[in-house]
């Protein structure tokens, strides 16, 4: 009954424009609502699509990403400035003897800023996921903060519930040296169905490992993927994991809202709590542009992570259970995380757009001094640019290579593989096409065609527009799966799309054709002599 219920909710909220997700979280509350209850098998799925988001997300993590001070640093900056100021709004409300705030102790009020002081990692690693953002530079700021709060939330299990870890765990540290091992059982996995299963084995294993020895478990997943991120074939696991672990994400939207039945009261209290996302928001945004991150970077990673964390309900999940917040708590945060959850969705969905407009407003707080990560590079020479250089975008780079030379200059938003694709010979340089100041800063006066090889239509468009914006006065040209997106992407200013499916079934016959002849004079060759 609830994928039933999961379907049609996802399948609605799709048919809106919304993402799914929010469709997951309203079934959950409707199942709830006829009389059904979470049950082990729920949860358990639920709990293995967190364990298998977090090893996908540990996966795609460089660990020097993590180091940086605009990371750890702002990291812990946040969640302090975040708890001392919230603690004193909620404690302040106590005063007027609002409902469940009226007996509310200071100790409670912190305890209750603390745990809304998280960010989801699902929500934001689903939404950048959806968005293919994941890795670009605020894709990144944003994981990377989610792990440091990953990190907290560990302290925070050891202190508060007495869940020490044993001596045991000094032994984790060993997994480093057992990298040569995990990568030889990755190749010897092959292509096939035994690369997801060998993901699974990682993941499970590396979440019980942890537990076994008091660890949080899924620390242990996360920690599992960082060590297999090198691993050339990282990307390909991911990928074979990626429909699992959506399918096991949608019992843990439905499982929020079978906690509890709320009543009208704790619907608007926690609607009252969601008044401090913006804060929230607002809070993220200065502690970034204070660490010299670009305004841009800043307002998308502070956008992204801006709501309520399913560690919240962890938190007055073990604040209830020992007697300090009362049992209503947990309804009223689980209704607070769902909400923010839509909340942050619906905002994102037009991130790049909102920032177009309000960029003029927003660069004035940034910082005159820019960071190594954020100067931008210049195509210098160039004059065809290929943006996204994925599968489609490097063969597309094959192909125009040897007619171009260097006139040709590939663009991608992962410094990894950008760095790999330099190491091979290829011209390619580090830059977010979605980015609207890269094109004010990059000069395309000699760049006549730009190609763009993504294979989200979203993105594209919203590159085309960002292109006209900015008076691009060149071509543009785009790749697209299904007819509905090329009529799509015609419509907003690409002057040729190509469809992917049949320009392949063309360009194979072509081959086919030109292989043909080159047979036929062969043997036209052989026969006279």
């Amino acid at each position: 009954m609830w994928l039933l219920f999961a379907f049609v909710g996802g399948l609605s909220m799709k048919q809106l424009g919304l993402p799914p997700l929010i469709g997951f979280l309203s079934a959950g509350f409707l199942l709830n609502y006829f009389g059904f209850e979470s049950s082990e098998n729920l949860q358990s799925l639920a709990d293995l699509g967190i364990t298998l988001m977090l090893f996908t997300i540990g996966l795609k993590l460089n660990v020097r990403d993590l180091l940086k001070p605009e990371v750890w640093v702002a990291s812990a900056q946040h969640m302090v400035i975040w708890v001392l100021l919230v603690t004193g709004v909620i404690y302040g409300v106590t005063y007027l003897g609002l409902s469940y705030f009226a007996e509310m102790t200071l100790q409670q009020a912190a305890l209750l800023a603390f745990a809304l002081s998280f960010s989801s990692t699902v929500c934001v690693v689903k939404i950048l996921e959806e968005s293919g953002e994941i890795k670009t530079r605020h894709g990144k700021i944003a994981i990377g903060v989610l792990v440091m709060q990953d990190i907290f939330a560990v302290l925070f299990l050891v202190f508060a519930a007495g869940k020490t870890p044993t001596l045991w765990a000094f032994a984790l540290f060993a997994l480093w040296f057992a990298r040569p091992l995990l990568y030889r059982l990755i190749n010897s996995a092959g292509h096939g169905e035994l690369l997801p299963l060998t993901g699974f084995l990682f993941a499970l294993g590396g979440y019980y490992i942890f537990d076994l020895v008091g660890v949080k478990g899924d620390l242990g997943a996360l920690i599992l993927g960082m060590l297999i991120a090198p691993h050339a074939k990282a990307a390909e696991l991911n990928k074979s994991l990626l429909s699992f672990k959506d399918l096991f994400l949608v019992g843990f939207f439905l499982s929020i809202g079978l906690i509890a039945l709320p009543d009208l009261e704790m619907v608007m209290i926690a609607l009252l709590l969601c008044v401090l996302v913006p804060f929230k928001f607002l809070l993220f945004f200065v502690t970034f542009v204070q660490f010299k991150l670009r305004a841009r970077t800043a307002y998308l990673s502070g956008l992204v992570i801006s709501n309520f964390s399913e560690f919240g309900l962890i938190v007055a999940a073990l604040a209830v259970s020992s007697g300090w917040l009362t049992p209503q708590w947990l309804v009223i945060v689980a209704l607070a995380v769902s909400f923010s959850f839509v909340f942050t969705s619906l905002r994102y969905k037009s991130a790049h757009s909102q920032y177009l407009k309000l960029k003029d407003t927003l660069r004035q707080y940034e910082s005159n001094i820019r960071l190594k990560e954020d100067i931008y590079q210049q195509p210098e020479g160039a004059s065809v640019l290929l943006i996204g250089m994925g599968r489609v975008g490097k063969g597309a780079y094959g192909a125009l290579r040897p007619s171009l030379g260097d006139e040709l200059c590939g663009v991608d938003a992962d410094p990894q593989r950008v760095r790999k694709l330099q190491e091979d010979g290829l011209k390619v340089i580090v830059g977010d096409g979605e980015d609207a100041d890269m094109w004010e800063n990059v000069d395309t006066t000699d760049i006549k065609l730009i190609l763009l090889a993504l294979p989200s239509v979203d993105d594209t468009t919203h590159i085309t527009q960002q292109l006209r914006v900015a008076k691009y006065q060149g071509k543009i040209a785009a790749i697209a799966r299904y007819d509905d997106e090329v009529e799509k992407l015609m419509s907003t200013g690409t002057d040729y799309v190509f469809n992917m499916f049949t320009e392949a079934g063309a360009g194979l016959a072509e081959e086919s054709l030109r292989m043909l002849s080159a047979e036929g004079e062969y043997q036209m060759t052989n026969a006279q002599l």
